[in-house]
């Protein structure tokens, strides 16, 4: 798929010929060495530059919501522009690998989104013809050392799919402003994972202060978000750094299900976290230390038993939301628990249909959901420490990189800023106006009949991609997620989500890579079926347009994630 070289560009004819077709005679997706210039027939554009991941270290993507919902935005707006009906439109990327995997995610996530195509067909054109000899870098955590799961380009695709038939993102209702306000870490450090249901933040602190760079915000800080957005529960997952009482006395539910940073929860603590969200009145906003790992994972859990995603998927859609979660070894357990997850959820749904069916008992079936749990103690929080005396643990280190971060896009900010300002009074009168006004530059737009808890936050892009800036005012950290709410911002979630139901999928046999540093043995399913698209597949996938809500589908439900391979 890499056309052209360091000499140059053969000629326009080369490039269309080795592309990927995605709009037939219209759209393609191009690999290229060098820049080239749009012509009378054609028009080039690459988004390398414009929309980048924000790492913490070796990982690199995918792309968070905000880029994929400002990718598709940019690309209708180039098929729908009149000067470029007649032109052929073709987005081409590096050859790096990481800025390829991205940029494939992206055209592919729009033909999902705006196509209306399944992952299987989104990524076909991707790897078919001449291109199959060129594979895609897969995605990895935002861990230190060498990666122990892979995560594919069409997992990617497949957890985007399933979340938007579960209703989780709306492209035409998502709000954009709200998503990326509320990612920066000044403003809460806070998504959600399913909207109306379940919410990741970074956890509070005793005290809204400025440390080390950093802004650390009181429970009091979230009280008036939480009721706004109708979050009713807390769930914390680390050691304790504020009183549970001042959510308690608040009216908020609190409860603490410790497990060591890094580490995977035993089943008990699994089980008792679904319970609670089974049971919370309203949503339920999740917190470790930086709301990632230990988060990231009881969420992905939740989304596995009620929702039937596997492990990969739930991974995707984890990190499409809230870049950089589950870590590590967490990725290998919920692989793991993968068949147990939806055992879980079978008996679930069996117990809800028997409630209806007169003369039909599930009492006989064995009660996963307590079986055997006596054997595992839940986290307790009192006072116990989850690290030595001083010790930086992973959490720590997130956070760090996020103070970087933040402290960086502010310096960058102000730079730009005093640029534009600098040349005529005249800008430095329209600075003064802003600087007075309200911090984030909300739509002011109806919201009838959608309840305002349906008003879903989601995470940023880089400073790259944004084309706005916005105006610090002196605010202290509490302050400002207080009157970040005083506007109504649009949801993105429709109004049906909550009536979904839940989809059957057939159960699919997965390979896992074994984490070799951390001594795990994990079991090979099928060692003769190691490429994620098979021939075979490929013909069952051309034979009808299923989107994978049916058991009958023929669907390529298991792949080896090998280190060596890449799809």
């Amino acid at each position: 798929m890499t056309n052209g070289s360091a000499g140059g560009i053969s000629s326009e004819t080369d490039i269309i010929g080795t592309a990927s077709e995605i709009i037939k005679d219209r759209l393609y997706f191009a690999t290229l060495r060098i820049r080239p210039k749009s012509s009378v027939r054609s028009h080039y554009f690459s988004i390398d530059d414009e929309f980048t991941y924000e790492h913490f270290y070796s990982d690199f993507g995918p792309l968070n919501l905000a880029s994929v919902h400002q990718y598709c935005t940019k690309l209708n707006k180039k098929l729908n522009n009149p000067s470029l009906a007649h032109k052929r439109i073709i987005h081409f990327t590096k050859v790096d690998p990481k800025k390829r995997a991205n940029a494939a995610f992206l055209i592919a996530a729009y033909s999902i989104i705006c196509l209306k195509r399944t992952p299987e067909e989104a990524f076909r054109p991707l790897i078919s013809g001449i291109n199959t000899t060129h594979s895609f870098l897969p995605f990895r955590d935002a861990s230190l050392g060498s990666s122990s799961y892979n995560l594919t380009l069409l997992d990617t695709l497949q957890g985007l799919h399933k979340a938007i038939l579960h209703g989780f993102f709306d492209f035409e209702n998502f709000d954009l402003d709200e998503y990326e306000h509320y990612e920066k870490v000044e403003n809460g450090d806070l998504n959600w994972i399913i909207p109306r249901k379940l919410l990741a933040f970074s956890g509070p602190h005793s005290k809204s202060k400025i440390e080390n760079g950093y802004p650390l915000h009181a429970p009091e800080a979230y009280f008036t978000y939480f009721r706004k957005r109708n979050v009713s529960t807390i769930i914390r997952l680390n050691k304790k750094i504020y009183d549970a009482k001042r959510f308690t006395d608040a009216g908020f539910e609190h409860y603490d299900l410790f497990f060591s940073d890094g580490s995977t929860p035993n089943d008990a603590i699994t089980l008792k976290f679904i319970s609670i969200v089974e049971q919370a009145k309203g949503g339920v906003a999740v917190h470790c230390k930086a709301g990632l790992g230990r988060t990231g994972t009881l969420i992905g859990a939740y989304l596995m038993k009620h929702h039937k995603f596997t492990a990969a998927e739930v991974i995707a859609w984890l990190r499409i939301c809230r870049p950089g979660s589950v870590i590590g070894p967490q990725q290998n357990y919920l692989e793991e628990k993968q068949a147990w997850l939806w055992s879980l959820g079978d008996l679930h749904r069996i117990k809800d249909r028997s409630r209806n069916v007169p003369g039909f008992s599930a009492h006989s079936a064995v009660d996963l959901g307590t079986h055997n749990s006596y054997r595992y103690t839940v986290g307790e929080n009192n006072n116990v420490e989850e690290e030595k005396e001083g010790e930086i643990t992973q959490g720590d280190r997130l956070n760090e990189i996020k103070a970087r971060r933040m402290q960086h896009h502010q310096q960058q900010q102000h730079h730009h800023t005093n640029l534009l300002l600098h040349p005529t009074s005249s800008f430095k009168r329209a600075h003064t106006t802003l600087a007075s006004s309200t911090h984030v530059p909300y739509r002011e737009i109806s919201s009838a009949g959608i309840p305002s808890s349906t008003h879903v936050p989601y995470r940023e892009i880089s400073s790259a991609g944004i084309r706005r800036f916005y105006v610090q005012t002196p605010m202290t950290p509490s302050n400002i997620l207080i009157n970040s709410v005083s506007r109504k911002p649009r949801s993105y979630i429709s109004s049906a989500a909550s009536m979904m139901k839940t989809p059957i999928y057939p159960t699919g046999r997965y390979m896992n890579v074994a984490a070799r540093n951390l001594g795990t043995t994990l079991t090979v399913a099928d060692s003769n079926n190691r490429h994620a698209i098979s021939s075979s597949f490929l013909k069952a996938v051309q034979r009808g347009k299923s989107s994978m809500v049916t058991s009958s589908l023929g669907s390529h439900s298991y792949y080896t994630r090998s280190k060596s391979v890449y799809y």
